[in-house]
């Protein structure tokens, strides 16, 4: 049963970890397999929701022991009809791998939550296409019809809101929250950046958030960023209006532009107590930042130092 809808508690302030590169972990650590990176065909068994439970269970053991909040993220990024339709799901079977996934959320919501860690169940939203490139942009219109039925699922299955991870493009990020809008969800939306801080697109990060704000009525809850080296970013964030709708990182643990991840066999996990240190010193500029967490290449190790440094910044 969702808990938080009608308020999310990182609204009013306080630290609130996430996950890391969920893929890149069961992959490379757990030693997964992940067909078109879907983490969500684990809960096709048993033994693949264990392997799931135990990966967030790593990641909620860390704010419970830094005295965060926690945002259960669901392992739904893939789960959307063109890559169900390429895993062989069947609508009926993909939507119940969705309303799953959340109700395996809620379960450890009732394990872990305490008053210091306040858990928040969002369902995860990925982009139909690539998250490092836009390809064939949809218009906002098919976005929203695209994504709907994931947002209606997750809405009955009692999800809290939805994230947006890895948006490339304006508007998807419209359609998307347009979706949840329908469905009474508050939702954010997670923006990919490239080394210059822009979207894949080129757009500018600051002008994307106006243009979705602008057409859904401020919609998003607030916004992120994701899939990026603090590097990347750090020179675009500036004290502009703006600002006071990003609230959220995730960030890779890699220095290298997505076409040399895309290329690199080997995983670059970079390093946790630098990416920690680079979180905080955002923070430190920007404190309205409060919702932390990783992106590819990150793991309990990571987000372990970025719970430590940014409680110092607090």
């Amino acid at each position: 049963m969702a808990k938080y809808r009608h308020h999310l508690p990182q609204l009013d302030g306080g630290l609130f970890a996430t996950d890391g590169g969920i893929e890149t972990t069961l992959i490379f650590h757990d030693g997964q397999d992940l067909p078109y990176f879907a983490a969500f065909h684990l809960l096709k068994d048993e033994a693949g929701t264990q392997v799931l439970r135990n990966y967030f269970r790593r990641h909620a053991q860390i704010a419970q022991a830094n005295g965060t909040g926690f945002i259960f993220e669901s392992a739904t990024w893939r789960s959307s009809p063109d890559w169900g339709h390429k895993l062989g799901y069947s609508a009926a079977e993909l939507a119940d791998a969705n309303r799953k996934a959340i109700t395996m959320l809620l379960e450890l919501r009732d394990e872990f939550e305490t008053p210091e860690t306040p858990c928040v169940v969002s369902g995860c939203i990925g982009p139909r296409g690539d998250g490092y490139d836009p390809g064939d942009v949809m218009s906002a219109e098919e976005a929203q019809a695209y994504h709907a039925t994931q947002a209606q699922v997750f809405a009955e299955a009692g999800a809290d809101m939805i994230t947006a991870i890895t948006t490339t493009n304006v508007p998807e990020a419209i359609g998307i929250t347009r979706a949840a809008q329908a469905e009474g969800m508050p939702v954010v939306i997670s923006f990919t950046v490239e080394t210059d801080g822009c979207l894949p697109t080129g757009q500018k990060l600051d002008e994307a958030i106006g243009l979705v704000d602008q057409a859904t009525g401020n919609g998003p809850a607030y916004y992120m960023i994701n899939c990026a080296h603090p590097s990347h970013f750090a020179g675009v964030l500036n004290d502009e209006p703006w600002m006071e709708r990003l609230r959220g990182l995730r960030c890779n643990a890699s220095k290298k532009s997505h076409a040399e991840l895309d290329e690199a066999d080997e995983l670059d996990a970079g390093d946790p107590q630098e990416l920690g240190a680079d979180y905080r010193a955002l923070l430190q500029r920007f404190p309205r930042i409060n919702v932390v967490g990783g992106c590819c290449g990150t793991d309990q190790r990571h987000i372990h130092q970025i719970c430590v440094a940014c409680k110092a910044a607090a």
